[in-house]
């Protein structure tokens, strides 16, 4: 054994090394990216919105910090905060749901999937959901569907663009019909909101599957996604068991779709709210013009004043 493997052993075996090892790890202080292997200090990864600065990976990040990143300090109202799922099916598989709903309601201290409420963006009013995937994979139940539905709702009444953050597995198995039902339901309350000439952005994170793809997540005036996101509707292997051939590497990301037409822009989180702002202030119809034939608007990208004809 050489001198430096023995200091080594004798390293690893010195409990004042092991409890300060395991004090660095318990304090989260440095965070080791997935991707790239890079360490970061944890305070400046959460500065740039969980981007590791070395390779861009987008970590995961759930519903109150996608709050604080997209809104702006002091503006957040929540909608329906106190709703909260029951179990009409009394359903069991492993474990009964209503001990599952408790369990993720200690874990997550929500109530359900997904947060709502109005708040805004650089000064723009919105209408924001945003899905968190903490609670049972951020999958769709009848609370999860009344919440976006209210929240379509009020934004229609109170003139508001909608802006979703989509991030769920798909329909809550456990509440069988329940849960398909609000497909339809939000989709409904989607083309209110459209008749009434109001904009709609979902913003599709990793992962968004399931019936969320299949309904409100698909059905946006512009519909963004964050690099690297899987999307998608049935699982990868069940799409090659059914057409019995082999999908390439990147089916599924959110490059994929972009190349096949599916969604319109992928965004990097550190230029979202400033994206999501540019394209709200670029769909408003001016109220303050004395004429609707040409309105001179400030370009949010290059400050130049651009004319722009409206559509009526």
């Amino acid at each position: 054994m050489s001198l430096f493997d023995w200091f080594a052993n004798r390293k690893k075996e010195s409990p004042i090394s092991q409890d300060r090892q395991e004090r660095e790890i318990a304090d989260g202080l440095w965070t080791k990216c997935s991707e790239c292997g890079v360490l970061t200090y944890t305070k400046d990864l959460r500065a740039n919105q969980m981007v590791c600065p070395e390779c861009d990976h987008h970590y995961r990040v759930f519903s109150d910090e996608r709050i604080s990143q997209l809104v702006d300090a002091d503006t957040w109202q929540p909608l329906n905060e106190q709703l909260a799922p029951k179990d009409p099916l009394r359903f069991r598989d492993r474990k009964a749901y209503s001990d599952r709903l408790r369990d993720m309601q200690h874990k997550t201290n929500l109530k359900d999937g997904v947060q709502t409420g109005i708040g805004q963006i650089h000064g723009e009013g919105i209408a924001l959901g945003v899905m968190d995937f903490r609670f049972m994979g951020g999958s769709m139940g009848s609370v999860v569907g009344e919440k976006i539905t209210r929240l379509i709702e009020h934004a229609t009444a109170a003139q508001l663009p909608v802006v979703i953050v989509c991030a769920s597995g798909g329909a809550r198995m456990q509440e069988g019909m329940l849960s398909l039902m609000q497909m339809a339901k939000i989709s409904a309350a989607l083309e209110r909101h459209r008749d009434s000439r109001l904009l709609y952005m979902p913003i599709l994170s990793h992962p968004t599957t399931g019936g969320v793809t299949a309904s409100f997540a698909m059905l946006g005036d512009i519909i963004l996604a964050e690099p690297d996101a899987t999307i998608g509707f049935a699982g990868r292997r069940v799409v090659e068991q059914t057409l019995r051939e082999k999908l390439p590497d990147d089916f599924q990301t959110a490059e994929y779709l972009l190349k096949h037409g599916f969604i319109d822009k992928i965004v990097p989180r550190t230029q979202l709210k400033d994206t999501v702002v540019q394209l709200i202030r670029l769909h408003q119809i001016p109220t303050q013009s004395p004429s609707l034939n040409h309105v001179s608007l400030e370009s949010a990208a290059n400050g130049q004043s651009v004319q722009i004809k409206p559509v009526i």
